[in-house]
């Protein structure tokens, strides 16, 4: 999901994969790694359903994504 906007609603779908969102440049982006991804698995004779967690994260990093951690904030 891309969270930034330029007005345009957009939506891409896939095999086993749907992008919403976006600015044009942000939705271009979450195509290529999504489909970078895809290859990735297919070359390594995975499928998304059944790639371990850590493997999946392998393969996020190689493509460029960065797994989101929030900030633990105490009040």
């Amino acid at each position: 999901m891309g969270l930034d906007s330029d007005g345009h609603k957009r939506i891409t779908q896939g095999e086993q994969f749907t992008l919403v969102g976006g600015t044009e440049q942000t939705h271009e982006e979450m195509t290529e790694k999504a489909i970078k991804i895809k290859e990735k698995l297919k070359n390594r004779g995975k499928l998304l359903e059944t790639v371990s967690k850590e493997e999946f994260s392998e393969i996020a990093q190689e493509v460029g994504l960065q797994a989101f951690k929030p900030s633990l904030r105490k009040s």
